[in-house]
């Protein structure tokens, strides 16, 4: 039986708490243990309302999720759009760090895991905005001392660049009729409808035995992948991202295009 974790996307102190804590109602009621993904200084009112939690109570809250055993990944820096470049994951023909200069995006990464640090939240997994990277951000992910990336596509962690890669799914239903093998769903749960977190509901029921805690992919021995695999990976996303451009599906369309390129890159995006 295929097993899957569960990535959340998005979290910072002014996000949309109230939609949140639905989603995180479910997952303690099932025990399922995320990895979230922290935005270390959010410039993007599309996932901000604005109104932040005070910092004292959003290091608490951290500290609380990983007692419980949540994971953190680096969630970008600003989480703002700032080229065109689709990289080499090509779900989106836009990236926060695909295209920049090498020493400006170790200067972001670098930034933003000594601001996690701070809080109390480090990691060494980095979950790039919009799914977009580039060579240049696997140096410098290296050179900051990160060892995994939350993205790519397989049926088991693989190893790329020196950094191991802990796949996501291609496709939600596809997922679910799999007899072996890990993936993981990628949740963005400010965009969450009430008929979304129904069917995750009663997917978390009628499934749970499916579904794993995020760290125990960890803990699988990755895979050495070459240029044959690499370069299908590729072709896959940059099909699926230009189907999903076209339909609005996908890994829901990329999230629909990342809410459409962030309302055409208005207030920050990614």
């Amino acid at each position: 039986m295929r097993k899957i974790a569960v990535r959340i996307d998005d979290i910072s102190p002014d996000m949309d708490w109230e939609r949140f804590r639905r989603f995180e109602e479910l997952l303690a009621r099932y025990r399922i243990r995320p990895l979230i993904g922290l935005i270390p200084d959010n410039l993007d009112r599309t996932v901000g309302s604005g109104k932040a939690m005070p910092e004292a109570e959003y290091r608490a809250w951290l500290e609380e999720k990983r007692r419980e055993g949540w994971l953190f990944a680096l969630h970008g820096w600003h989480h703002r759009y700032r080229t065109k470049q689709r990289g080499i994951f090509p779900l989106n023909p836009f990236s926060e760090f695909a295209g920049l200069p090498f020493m400006m995006q170790r200067s972001m990464i670098a930034k933003g895991k000594e601001k996690l640090a701070r809080l109390g939240a480090e990691t060494d997994i980095f979950m790039a905005p919009g799914h977009s990277f580039d060579k240049n951000t696997l140096r410098a992910l290296k050179e900051c001392g990160f060892r995994y990336i939350t993205d790519g596509y397989g049926d088991a962690p693989y190893i790329r660049e020196e950094l191991v890669f802990l796949p996501i799914s291609l496709l939600r239903s596809a997922e679910l009729k799999r007899r072996s093998g890990v993936s993981c769903f990628v949740v963005h749960t400010a965009e969450l409808t009430d008929a979304e977190l129904e069917e995750y509901e009663r997917l978390f029921s009628s499934q749970r035995s499916r579904f794993i805690d995020y760290r125990r992919l960890l803990r699988i021995k990755p895979r050495k992948r070459g240029l044959f695999g690499n370069t299908a990976e590729y072709l896959l996303a940059l099909a699926k991202g230009l189907a999903g451009s076209l339909s609005g599906g996908g890994t829901k369309g990329s999230e629909a295009a990342e809410r459409t390129e962030r309302k055409e890159r208005g207030a920050g995006d990614a």
